[in-house]
């Protein structure tokens, strides 16, 4: 195991930042789906 991870670190890096990115990708786009259905709540409260 430990001489897999030393041959293929650079390989375990990426991994690792493609998971993150991911994550974070996707932490965005429900925060942005959140966001926009309080922008419309928002502009209802408005008009009424």
């Amino acid at each position: 195991m430990t001489d897999f991870l030393s041959n293929n670190s650079l390989y375990i890096v990426m991994i690792i930042v493609l998971i993150t990115w991911t994550g974070i990708f996707t932490f965005l786009m429900g925060l942005d789906k959140r966001l926009k259905k309080l922008q419309k709540e928002l502009k209802e409260q408005e008009n009424e």
